[in-house]
Parts: structure tokens; C-alpha cells; sequence
């Protein structure tokens, strides 16, 4: 079996990791897989997992790990011919990580290179109400908003020390989307020949 090649894509909550993970899935063919999305699809379904999702996001709170991740699995099962994935919400925590490595879980997602897009705190909130009122998204409200913000610096961020052993670049997410764009493929384009 041909190895994949998997992204991940670290931000706070409307740094644009969406925006840029489509913009890389139609360049270099790669599976985008948001995690926000996997959790609002089963809400909208109101299966049992989309339940136990819709009472943590609806609070702004990250789901459990080991939930997410098993959701994770699910879907990527579902796309055996991909090329690679590009993660999108995960992993959030530390413990996300070390499950995507294989540890404590009986299966990994190689990670080969990591993404952060850096955007400060005062652009973060703007960016997600602007969203909240063209979207009409349930957890984009601003006590919500601001209980993401507080997880994503208390639970998220300690990700970027966790992977500075790896390959791990930061991209300036203030710039317009086309430049930072281009600061991303100028990444992806060392690895893959």
C-alpha cells in the first residue's frame, strides 16, 4: 500500500484552517477531513454520536479524545484510496496527539508535517463573529466564541511545543488568504517531490 501524506493544520478557531484546507485539497489532491464537520454532520443526523458531541460543542468545550479520534478513524476508513489528509481540528490536545501517534490506541495517522497559521487574539474573535453572522453556525455565539478561545490557548496551543520535534512551520494567518496560500505550498512543495 502506497504511504499516504498527511497534514495537519494547528490555529485557533477562525485562523482559516478551513478556508486553507480546501485551497490545498484542490492543488494537491488530498482528503480534507474537519473534524467540526464530522461533529456537525452527526448532529444533524442526531445519532448517538452527534448527541454526545452537540452537549460539548453547543458549550464551546473540545469532545472527548478518544471520541473524536474514533470518529476520526471512522471517516478516514471510508476514503482507503486517498493520497493523504489533511487534519483539520485535530488533534486539540496533547492527548489527541499522542492517540494519532499510536499510543494508547491501536491505530496511528502518521502526521509528516504540521501547519501552525498564527493570527492574534483581537483578529481570532473578528473572524469568528463575521462567520457567526454569514454561517448562522449554534457555536459560533460570543460566549461560546470565548469559551473556544480559552480552550484552543489552555488545551491547543501546548500542541506547538509538543510538535517542535517534528516538522512543524508557522505561517503567518494574518496575511490575505492567496498569500498565506502560497507560504503554505511553498512548505508542502519540499516534501513532496
Amino acid at each position: 500500500m502506497e504511504k499516504k501524506f498527511n497534514i495537519v493544520l494547528l490555529g485557533a478557531p477562525g485562523s482559516g484552517k478551513g478556508t486553507q484546507a480546501q485551497k490545498i485539497t484542490e492543488k494537491y489532491g488530498l482528503k480534507h477531513v474537519s473534524t467540526g464537520e464530522l461533529f456537525r454532520k452527526e448532529i444533524s443526523l442526531q445519532n448517538e454520536l452527534g448527541l454526545k458531541a452537540q452537549s460539548y460543542i453547543d458549550r464551546g468545550e473540545l469532545c472527548p479524545d478518544i471520541l473524536t479520534i474514533e470518529m476520526l478513524h471512522h471517516y478516514l476508513d471510508l476514503f482507503p484510496e486517498a493520497k493523504g489528509y489533511i487534519l483539520d481540528g485535530v488533534p486539540r490536545t496533547i492527548k489527541q496527539a499522542q492517540l494519532l501517534d499510536g499510543v494508547g490506541y491501536p491505530k496511528s495517522i502518521p502526521v509528516d508535517l504540521i501547519i501552525y497559521l498564527s493570527v492574534d487574539q483581537l483578529e481570532i474573535v473578528a473572524r469568528m463573529i463575521k462567520r457567526a453572522e454569514i454561517e448562522k453556525r449554534s457555536d459560533d455565539t460570543p460566549e461560546v466564541i470565548k469559551n473556544r478561545i480559552n480552550n484552543y490557548f489552555a488545551q491547543t496551543k501546548p500542541l506547538e511545543s509538543y510538535y517542535q520535534k517534528s516538522k512543524i512551520y508557522k505561517v503567518n494567518g494574518m496575511n490575505d488568504a492567496e498569500t498565506v496560500f502560497t507560504d503554505i505550498c511553498h512548505i508542502i512543495d519540499q516534501f513532496i517531490k
